[in-house]
């Protein structure tokens, strides 16, 4: 998980045979080291498919994903564990690094309190289960935080530092997204010096999920940050520019945020690479 790379959500949210092509045929084209593969239904990925593909242009992969309702490990941790589990295999079987994301509940997901010490039992259970089982198979396991409006269980580095720290498992990762930092951070910097110890991947996404460098996100600040404790992992762009509409419903995107692929990939690509380059985080 290092170098520079990109959301599948740029060109497809179906990890078919079809978005599998296209998007690593895209990712090639644009030089990007690895793709982040957005694993909604991880029972119909051919993995087999997947593998060849990604082999074949020599393309690194990491898959991420949110908790499907009926699986959400706040309220039933053992249909969380069964559903991470085969993310996990298919992951594996792919060929990919790490499975990330939210993976300790769904995209939407707010009881309207803030999060009971059952919930986070629940959480923990089922995150230290899928860290196991990620381990047995070789993989990296993340916890992305994502703001209040998605999610009332983990929304801010430090609170992705405690879980981990509560589970105490070596292959589990913070990944932070600069689209929920910009919302839940005490001053955008703050997440990455909060997760300094356990950042290993972080997604760079502009403040209304569209082109990077169009928007308020503080990239400055961002990359700072990034220097400053020697980050040496993912960087990965975020844009939704392809979404199914349960997608766009669990984050709450109503409108078109960029023209299209060409916007975000002729301005905003060059735009966080020479960023990266500046504060020297690429070659």
């Amino acid at each position: 998980m290092r170098g520079f790379g990109v959301h599948t959500s740029m060109w497809t949210m179906s990890w078919d045979r079809h978005g599998c092509e296209l998007a690593v045929q895209k990712a090639r084209d644009y030089g990007m080291d690895f793709l982040e593969i957005a694993l909604l239904d991880p029972p119909a990925v051919d993995a087999a498919h997947s593998r060849q593909v990604l082999e074949a242009a020599e393309m690194r992969a990491v898959c991420s994903l949110g908790l499907p309702e009926e699986c959400w490990a706040s309220r039933q941790p053992d249909k969380a564990i069964e559903f991470l589990t085969v993310a996990l295999d298919k992951t594996a079987a792919m060929g990919c690094e790490a499975l990330s994301g939210v993976v300790y509940g769904g995209i939407g997901e707010r009881s309207g309190q803030p999060p009971s010490e059952t919930e986070l039992d629940n959480v923990a259970r089922a995150l230290e289960a899928a860290a196991r089982h990620a381990k047995s198979l070789g993989l990296l396991f993340g916890i992305e935080p994502v703001n209040r409006y998605e999610t009332h269980l983990i929304n801010t580095g430090w609170q992705g530092v405690a879980m981990i720290e509560r589970i105490g498992a070596d292959n589990m990762f913070v990944h932070l997204d600069t689209y929920h930092m910009h919302i839940e951070e005490k001053g955008i910097a703050q997440g990455v010096l909060d997760a300094r110890e356990h950042l290993r991947y972080i997604h760079l996404s502009e403040s209304d999920r569209g082109t990077p460098g169009a928007g308020n996100i503080a990239w400055d600040e961002v990359f700072a940050a990034l220097r400053a404790i020697g980050f040496d992992g993912g960087l990965a762009m975020e844009s939704f520019i392809n979404m199914p509409p349960e997608i766009a419903h669990g984050l709450s995107v109503w409108r078109p945020v960029a023209s299209g692929e060409a916007e975000v990939m002729e301005n905003g690509l060059p735009f966080l690479r020479n960023k990266a380059r500046q504060y020297g985080l690429i070659g």
